[in-house]
């Protein structure tokens, strides 16, 4: 039989990193390209012992359907722990979703009608460049710098009267920047005065590496004179484990009206037990020792890598070194082309993922991206140095 798809459905094309995961599993490569969780982190003990302890009527709850917008246990647990972190939590609503990737299909559903023009950091994580563009939006890139989106190209970009701004401010993806406090001023400013809603993902910004950093994180969502404008969404999956598929927005209770009746006609509500095992982790202390431990473990994998760049890249080869999150965003010498190296790195026995994958158009842009988060300090090394070689055979 023959399907008559919608248009929509006609121009949906696979993710590029997820074509790369294939390539991932073979024994004989090294994988830079997942922005994945090590594998070796995730709190499989705790976890035995959440389930050990929890009544059997506690399992049964957490095997049934549950309500829309998540168990009311665990959003008054994330509650208190957003207000300690200085959230507006009394003035939004929380909605748990499956993974933070559905709260932006949400959002993108509630908001974007076929044709609207949205603006997105140029480069910008794929997954939000996926939902967006499946509702048919005009995506306009604009430019960022290593102290976060320029304010000028902002400016002028928001002269198309877009429906909204999507940013990832804290260890952005794919670029691992932090935006510096002057441009979440000059940002905030800029926004109130167009009056235009901002998307902030803010799915790694519990993967600070120091005390420091930390400092920097002030989320928008925390820090705006009008928060309302702040449309605020986080994730599990990066700090507990991508399975659960568990993340949730911060939003004022109008937009939650709308995405809670959107959330319900997607798939009725999220796991009840990723939920009961979120919230335990959440209440019994746990969370944050673990988060301890993996910030850590994050940090020795990531001066690792960047030791190993310093050492087997050529001079003309530049990246911004991370302090936190997973990736590094490294620009690759003039002339370089990266699919040609990505070709030749795979052949050598390494994977990664090329710079055109964030752009909104797919453009090349002459960059790489790398990540160390689920990669033994050996895979690092031997990887680097094959990753080096490849980039000097095409000099």
């Amino acid at each position: 039989m023959e399907f008559n798809f919608a248009d929509a459905a006609k121009k949906m094309r696979s993710s590029a990193i997820r074509d790369l995961m294939s390539l991932a599993v073979r024994p004989d490569i090294i994988s830079f390209a997942g922005g994945m969780p090590g594998n070796d982190l995730f709190p499989i003990d705790d976890l035995r012992e959440i389930v050990a302890q929890l009544p059997t009527k506690r399992l049964e709850i957490a095997m049934q359907y549950g309500e829309t917008s998540g168990m009311n246990t665990l959003i008054i647990a994330l509650k208190n722990w957003l207000q300690q972190k200085g959230f507006p939590v009394d003035k939004n609503r929380i909605i748990l979703t499956t993974g933070s990737l559905q709260a932006l299909h949400i959002l993108g559903k509630i908001f974007i009608n076929p044709g609207d023009t949205i603006l997105v950091e140029n480069p910008s994580f794929v997954g939000a460049l996926s939902a967006f563009k499946s509702f048919e939006a005009n995506i306009v890139g604009v430019n960022i710098d290593k102290n976060g989106i320029c304010i000028d190209d902002l400016r002028e970009k928001l002269k198309l009267n877009p429906k909204f701004l999507y940013i990832m401010p804290n260890f952005h993806n794919p670029a691992g920047i932090i935006y510096s406090q002057q441009r979440r001023t000059e940002l905030l400013q800029l926004m109130q005065e167009y009056n235009v809603p901002i998307f902030e993902d803010d799915a790694y910004g519990e993967l600070f590496y120091d005390e420091e950093t930390k400092s920097m994180l002030s989320p928008l969502k925390t820090i705006a004179k009008n928060e309302e404008q702040i449309l605020y969404t986080g994730s599990f999956s990066k700090i507990f484990g991508p399975g659960l598929r568990l993340g949730w927005m911060l939003v004022p209770p109008e937009v939650y009206e709308k995405a809670e009746k959107c959330k319900q006609a997607i798939d009725a509500c999220s796991s009840t037990l990723s939920q009961t095992l979120a919230e335990e982790f959440l209440t019994s202390g746990r969370m944050e020792k673990y988060i301890a431990n993996l910030r850590n473990i994050y940090r020795q994998r990531c001066d690792c890598m960047v030791e190993e760049l310093k050492k087997h890249m050529p001079a003309e080869v530049s990246f911004v070194e991370p302090k936190g999150g997973f990736y590094i965003w490294i620009k690759l010498p003039e002339g370089v082309n990266e699919k040609e190296l990505l070709k030749i790195a795979i052949e050598k026995g390494v994977v990664f993922v090329i710079g055109s994958t964030f752009d909104p158009l797919g453009n090349e842009n002459g960059y790489i991206r790398i990540s160390f988060s689920n990669n033994t300090i050996e895979e690092i090394q031997k990887g680097i140095k094959i990753l080096g070689e490849s980039i000097k055979y095409l000099l």
